[in-house]
C-alpha cells in the first residue's frame, strides 16, 4: 500500500507542475510575451496589434519593428501592423524565418546586420515571441552586444515560451541553428 501512496504523490506533483506550466504559458500568451532584452535598446514580443505598438512606443520609445514572420500583404495581422507602424512613424522591416527550419549562416549574417542597423529602441517579434524571436535575440546579444554564450542563449528558453525537444518539437531547429552558429560568434562548440 505504501508504494501506491508514493506513486499517487508523484502523479499529483507532476500534475501540479503541468498545471503551473500551462498557466505560465497562458500568461505569456495573454500578456503578448513582451520583455525588455536590453532596456532602452531592444525588446521582444509576440505578434503585435496597433494598440500594442502605440503602447510600446509611448512606454518604451520604440522607433522600429522587425517582423520575423515575413511579409504577408493581404493578411489582417500584417496589414494592421504596417498601417500602425506608418501611422506612428516607426521604421518597419520583415525578415522571413520559419521555426521549423534551421537558419543558415548567411541568413544569420543578414539578420544580425538588419538588427544592428535598425533605429533603436527596436521591437523584434514573431507570432508567439518565443522561438524565432528567441534565436534572433540570442544572435543580437552575442554578435552586437558581445554578451557571453550563456547570456545570449538564455533568449531561447522556457522563460519566453520556447520549448524544444529533439525530433518532437517544431521549434527544435532554432536550437540546432544556435548550436551551429556558435563557433562563428566566437563560442566553442558545446
Amino acid at each position: 500500500m505504501r508504494g501506491w501512496k508514493f506513486i499517487r504523490v508523484g502523479v499529483l506533483a507532476a500534475s501540479g507542475a503541468v498545471v503551473a506550466l500551462c498557466g505560465f504559458l497562458a500568461y505569456l500568451h495573454l500578456s503578448g510575451n513582451f520583455h525588455a532584452v536590453v532596456a532602452g535598446e531592444v525588446y521582444r514580443s509576440a505578434q503585435v496589434t496597433a494598440a500594442d505598438l502605440k503602447d510600446y512606443q509611448a512606454g518604451y520609445g520604440i522607433r522600429s519593428v522587425l517582423n520575423l514572420r515575413g511579409a504577408g500583404p493581404g493578411q489582417g495581422w500584417y496589414d494592421d501592423e504596417i498601417a500602425a507602424s506608418a501611422a506612428l512613424g516607426l521604421e518597419h522591416a520583415d525578415f522571413a524565418m520559419n521555426a521549423s527550419r534551421e537558419l543558415r549562416p548567411e541568413e544569420a549574417a543578414r539578420l544580425i546586420a538588419l538588427m544592428r542597423d535598425m533605429p533603436k529602441p527596436l521591437l523584434v517579434h514573431c507570432r508567439h515571441g518565443s522561438d524565432r524571436t528567441g534565436l534572433a535575440l540570442s544572435l543580437y546579444l552575442a554578435a552586437i552586444k558581445g554578451m557571453d554564450e550563456e547570456q545570449a542563449e538564455a533568449q531561447l528558453s522556457l522563460r519566453f515560451g520556447h520549448f524544444a525537444v529533439p525530433w518532437l518539437s517544431d521549434a527544435w531547429p532554432m536550437d540546432q541553428s544556435w548550436e551551429r552558429l556558435e563557433p562563428g560568434l566566437g563560442f566553442g562548440e558545446s
